[in-house]
């Protein structure tokens, strides 16, 4: 009868997605939880987590969408962590509880991790007109609709708008596409009867300089890189509406395309700022140990959660800080279980790359700037490590060839 008394005491952690944050926090619990010491749910609205570094490259058709997801019953053990495949609709602080679309889970601690969404920054039309390359199933739709472009453009020979792609963002997300996309035009042209001179690759960006954070020269290098490939740059333009036929630039200059896809922002989720938290475009300033203020019971990482660097800015939330976060944030929940100290939160940045396409790279990492063939490597070991950590040798095995 104990036994049975017991197990209602067990506290209950519940992790809302199976994104870089709330994977790695699920992964490193199992990992340091003993049996019955705590009752583990993920939820996530998919059956798979997805790799988001590796997006760019099924959007622009260079590789298939299956290998950029993992289905999430090889990468956990269901003796230890309940996987839930439902969608998130509210987060109850005062009551603890977690509405989703087809029950009610209660916890003690809850780790928020349900990712981000596009920021437009209010510019008319980005949300109605544009495309984004956020999951799965958006790339997918991307990949789908410039393959039906070059299709329409041969039978309205007229319409080059058909065949001038406009990217949103010289960011991270937004070079990466681009660099997939020179790389496949030659082959949709080739397929599609298509001349490769019609064809237009914008990438509109409104700071001074492409690839924020990067070296000038690297910044540079990868420009040259690309314009040789067919992209034309925009720099220092920013995109004032985006309407049914493409987009409005600077001072009203009309760049006509049926493909917009915006890579230029991301916030947090609705589902914070609808859960009464106090945020910044949706993103919560969490605590040293990743808890949401005066909220000791709830960890916050990923895209959900903002964290200053010494110069008191804001960390962009990349793939690296949140599986980091994730590593503390279960660090932290074990600890408070056993009234242990807690760890607090150190971003240590282990470098960065680029991919600009196929064999070309940018990187910063050990202190040495990378260039070409060689930041294209670095690339895929960083891509190979990330598997390897969730996965081990067989997720590396099954899937490291197509990284």
């Amino acid at each position: 009868m104990d036994g049975i008394l017991n197990m209602s005491n067990i506290p209950k952690i519940v992790i809302l997605g199976a994104g870089y944050g709330g994977i790695l926090t699920a992964l490193r619990l199992q990992k340091e939880l003993n049996y019955n010491e705590a009752d583990v749910t993920l939820v996530n609205k998919h059956d798979y987590h997805y790799i988001t570094t590796h997006l760019h490259m099924p959007a622009a058709g260079t590789d298939k969408a299956e290998n950029a997801r993992v289905s999430i019953s090889k990468l956990i053990d269901e003796f230890k962590i309940d996987f839930v495949k439902s969608t998130v609709v509210q987060i109850r602080t005062q009551d603890k509880k977690v509405i989703l679309e087809d029950g009610t889970l209660s916890y003690d601690y809850l780790v928020i991790g349900v990712g981000g969404e596009p920021e437009t920054f209010g510019i008319p039309g980005m949300s109605e007109y544009a495309m984004n390359i956020r999951s799965i199933n958006s790339v997918r739709l991307i990949r789908e609709h410039i393959e039906y472009q070059f299709a329409r453009y041969k039978r309205e020979p007229h319409r080059t708008d058909y065949l001038t792609f406009v990217v949103g963002g010289a960011g991270f997300t937004g070079i990466e596409f681009v660099g997939e996309l020179a790389d496949r035009v030659p082959e949709l042209c080739k397929q599609f009867d298509v001349d490769p001179q019609l064809v237009r690759i914008v990438n509109v960006e409104a700071a001074p300089s492409a690839l924020p954070g990067f070296d000038p020269e690297l910044v540079e290098y990868a420009m040259q890189v690309l314009t040789k490939k067919g992209v034309t740059f925009r720099i220092g333009t920013a995109i004032k509406e985006c309407t049914p036929d493409g987009v409005i630039v600077g001072d009203g200059e009309e760049i006509r395309s049926a493909t917009v896809i915006w890579a230029a922002g991301v916030r947090g989720n609705r589902l914070i700022d609808e859960a009464g938290f106090e945020t910044m475009r949706g993103r919560v300033k969490v605590d040293e140990f990743l808890r949401a203020p005066s909220n000791e019971n709830i960890y916050i990482v990923g895209d959900n959660s903002l964290i200053l660097n010494p110069e008191g800015r804001p960390y962009p939330p990349t793939a690296q800080i949140a599986m980091q976060q994730g590593v503390t944030c279960a660090h932290n929940l074990v600890a408070s279980i056993r009234n242990q100290p807690l760890r607090k939160f150190e971003f240590k940045n282990k470098g960065t790359v680029a991919s600009l396409g196929k064999g070309e790279a940018i990187g910063l990492a050990f202190g040495k700037t990378y260039k070409g063939r060689v930041a294209a490597w670095l690339k895929k070991l960083i891509d190979l490590r990330y598997l390897f950590i969730i996965g081990g040798i067989p997720l590396v095995l099954r899937k490291g060839k197509f990284f």
